[in-house]
């Protein structure tokens, strides 16, 4: 079949690739077995079955490579409480042989201090990291990290471009890829990201002039994610030399595993194989490739191994029960406020004609409404407060409310920041927040009490915004454009996250300042001051587009 890139994938079990066989001999074929993961997204508490399901795994296929494709780092209390101190220690039990940071990795960038939790990691580790199309050298946290761009016999926590590993008398090449799109939609500071195809030819290249031909790419793109910032297919399709892509991002099942044999320009090219396991650790992803005497792919057989009908390793178990004691205290802990209704968070592809990234929900006006708050106890000119739709991860439930609610809800640890800008920049920032509409962005903005935001989703994009305005002294007033005010918001939104480049450009220039806590605090301390929380929207953010259907 052809998928939507114009690409002849194949979904195989150890199907023979018609037209691509060696007439080489059996006995010069060479059989490379992987096991991998990806996005487990800090669920430490899935590491004692995943333990248990690789040692099945490798009792059925005999040794081969385990590797991990990113986003390790942020979703679950388990994260927030240790950084990802926990994780590591379990990938060093099963015994990982690389990994590629994934976009969640730079979560915790902090512009003073940089990325002390990922240096952490990366320093406790036991295997190598795969980076080609990331530099981290500007980031003196990494300084004593760094190894040489292509490392012949790779030392558990260094950084390189590519590794060559020998399994079973062969040398395998690995390298690895992070979306371009992480400044983004992560925190990533002073790490940079380069063209991932340039990387991947430079990579291929370098391989196959040291005589390697047998070529992983460990990958952080997503398997049909945004063309625009690149996917494993197009990866696939663009960069011939690659045997064997590991990818995660776009927490996709292949099972069985994909077979690419066309390029970008329709043509046969020697075949590539894709796989990915899922998401949060449900899934060990296994992997048989037969290569003949050239180095070509022949053959490839590949599962999914759902981790569910593994009993946890007693060993991991035994490790994993002081992080889960910990967790737990933190997440029980109640703030002193009990909810009647639950505060939704819908999304469109879980079937709701809503979306907390299209639309205004009572619980990104609850965000926003904290922000402004602990603003003006800072700078009491703020203007309004912005909360990125895609920050808000869960709904919080009815009942009473714990610090482990709060955190489900905003688990990234965004610190408030103030940011100065023109009406006409203001404007300008809510024109990319629209951009998508009434399709779902995670760059989406909430606004707080008092501001009125009137668009129209039919008109193109860049000019939706019909009016915006404030509330002042019991009246709105229109935003002038010339005119210089002071907003609130979280620090990855204010750096230019989700699109943001207007915002990342005012903080860039000097105009963006730190001021408060985390968001989880601002939102507990917000909801310990009101008398009664608002369960519907209030019609902040108006489409006159659906408001013209009737919706």
């Amino acid at each position: 079949m052809r998928n939507g890139q114009g690409c002849l994938v194949v979904g195989l079990a150890g199907l023979l690739v018609a037209g691509l066989v060696s007439a080489d001999p059996a006995d010069e074929r060479y059989t490379l077995t992987l096991f991998h993961t990806n996005d487990l997204h800090g669920r430490t508490d899935a590491y004692p079955q995943l333990v248990s399901t690789l040692a099945k795994a490798r009792e059925r296929h005999g040794d081969g490579l385990l590797l991990d494709a990113g986003d390790i780092f942020s979703g679950t209390l388990y994260f927030t409480e240790f950084h990802g101190q926990d994780a590591v220690e379990f990938m060093n039990l099963m015994g990982y042989d690389a990994f590629v940071p994934g976009n969640h990795e730079f979560d915790l960038g902090d512009p003073e201090e940089g990325h002390l939790a990922l240096a952490a990691f990366f320093e406790a580790a036991e295997f190598p990291i795969v980076a080609a199309n990331m530099d981290f050298s500007a980031s003196p946290e990494f300084e004593a990290l760094l190894g040489e761009s292509l490392a012949e016999a790779p030392e558990g926590g260094t950084i390189h471009d590519g590794i060559v590993v020998e399994h079973q008398g062969e040398r395998i090449g690995i390298f690895g890829l992070n979306t371009q799109d992480t400044p983004n939609i992560s925190s990533p500071g002073d790490v940079s990201f380069s063209d991932y195809r340039e990387a991947a030819e430079a990579m291929v290249e370098r391989f196959e002039a040291e005589g390697i031909d047998k070529i992983i790419a460990l990958t952080h793109l997503g398997y049909d994610s945004d063309p625009s910032v690149g996917n494993d297919l197009l990866l696939a399709q663009q960069v011939e030399g690659i045997d064997i892509i590991i990818g995660g991002h776009s927490h996709t099942r292949l099972d069985p595993p994909t077979l690419v044999t066309e390029n970008q320009r329709g043509e046969t090219m020697a075949p590539t194989v894709i796989g990915q396991a899922g998401e949060y650790g449900e899934y060990l992803g296994v992997m048989e490739v037969i290569f003949d005497g050239d180095g070509m792919v022949v053959d490839v057989s590949g599962e999914l191994l759902a981790v569910e009908n593994s009993d946890p390793d007693p060993q991991a178990a035994e490790m994993l029960a002081p992080y889960t004691a910990a967790i737990e205290s933190l997440r029980d802990e109640t703030v002193g406020v009990a909810l009647a209704e639950t505060l939704a968070n819908p999304r469109h592809g879980d079937g709701d004609e809503q979306s907390v990234r299209a639309n205004e929900t009572a619980l990104g006006n609850l965000i926003a409404d904290g922000q402004l708050a602990a603003a003006r106890r800072v700078e009491t000119d703020t203007l309004m407060a912005l909360q990125n739709g895609g920050g808000i991860r869960q709904p919080l439930p009815a009942g009473e409310v714990t610090v482990g609610d709060l955190i489900a809800v905003q688990p990234f640890g965004n610190r408030l920041t103030l940011v100065e800008l023109s009406g006409a920049e203001l404007i300008e920032t809510f024109e990319i927040a629209l951009a998508d509409a009434p399709g779902e962005n995670g760059g989406f903005l909430h606004v707080s009490d008092g501001t009125q935001l009137v668009y129209d989703s039919r008109e193109a994009p860049g000019e939706r915004v019909v009016t915006l305005e404030v509330e002042v002294d019991g009246s709105l007033d229109a935003i002038a454009p010339d005119q210089r005010y002071t907003i609130a918001t979280n620090h990855f939104t204010a750096a230019g996250g989700d699109s943001h480049h207007v915002l990342g450009a005012a903080y860039d220039d000097g105009r963006g300042t730190i001021v408060g806590t985390t968001d989880w605090e601002m939102l507990r301390d917000h909801l310990l001051e009101l008398d009664e929380v608002s369960h519907a929207p209030q019609g902040r953010i108006v489409d006159l587009a659906a408001e013209d259907s009737g919706e």
